[in-house]
């Protein structure tokens, strides 16, 4: 596991990451994982983001990397089933 450190304090309310414990995190008014107040400030101006073409090649690539994690993972979990997905690589 990863150690992190919390980006997010009263004086940096911009910090993308904050520590919650368990119960601090249900007692929350929406207990909602759904991220839409993380913004990215570079992608405001659209003039200045790479080409559709760059764009759409990260992303096969981003998630081509996450299937071989995922892959790894099943693996790991259950050896049996996931052997089946490995050879399918």
């Amino acid at each position: 596991m990863h150690e992190r450190a919390e980006t997010w304090s009263e004086m940096n309310p911009e910090g993308r990451w904050r520590c919650l414990d368990y119960e601090e995190f249900l007692r929350r008014d929406k207990l909602c994982l759904d991220l839409f107040w993380i913004k990215d400030k570079s992608l405001t101006d659209t003039d200045a983001l790479p080409a559709f073409e760059i764009i759409t090649a990260d992303v096969a690539v981003n998630l081509e990397a996450a299937l071989k994690q995922f892959t790894k993972i099943a693996v790991r979990l259950a050896p049996a089933d996931a052997r089946a997905l490995e050879a399918a690589e």
